[in-house]
């Protein structure tokens, strides 16, 4: 089962997701995707991390989130930007690749039997990137985003925290 979950910045999508992670075990993963890039970056994961309490474990893994589900597991994954910005960076930007590498990945994840909760952004919507790479990296999310969406089993899309259900 995968349940995608996306929206803008602090949209409500990360406590929405956990605490529908928390409806389905009283201890679920939290797979956090993210490299720490600078302070800011830092402060940002570590209150995520002080948001959740010792019913919680948390898994670090940038690019290979399907090797660190077990069968029947209740996951948290945080998030496809971020997971996405490890492939493009390694790619030295190339979107291909990096689309391709990311959809081969996110495609495992279907073949699993764990309860899949995973966040993304909706970063098209927002300000039009003002470089090339931005601009890119705003394609590349959403092919990603359509990717996941069309394969996952429900959808839902967090707008001034109020969830509205896609699928």
């Amino acid at each position: 089962m995968i349940h995608y979950i996306t929206g803008g910045e602090r949209s409500g999508k990360s406590n929405f997701a956990q605490d529908l992670a928390l409806s389905f075990s009283p201890t679920p993963k939290y797979i956090a995707t993210s490299r720490i890039w600078d302070d800011d970056h830092r402060k940002r994961i570590d209150r995520h991390i002080a948001d959740r309490d010792a019913r919680w474990t948390s898994i670090e893994e940038e690019k290979n989130i399907a090797a660190v589900i077990a069968p029947h597991d209740v996951v948290v994954i945080d998030c496809v930007t971020l997971w996405l910005t490890n492939f493009y960076m390694d790619t030295q930007n190339n979107v291909a690749e990096s689309l391709e590498l990311a959809k081969i990945e996110f495609d495992k994840l279907r073949d699993l039997e764990a309860h899949i909760i995973i966040i993304s952004n909706e970063i098209g919507m927002g300000v039009h990137a003002q470089t090339e790479i931005g601009r890119k990296f705003t394609e590349l999310q959403g092919w990603m985003n359509q990717h996941i969406a069309k394969h996952a089993n429900k959808a839902t899309v967090m707008i001034s925290g109020i969830p509205l259900t896609l699928k």
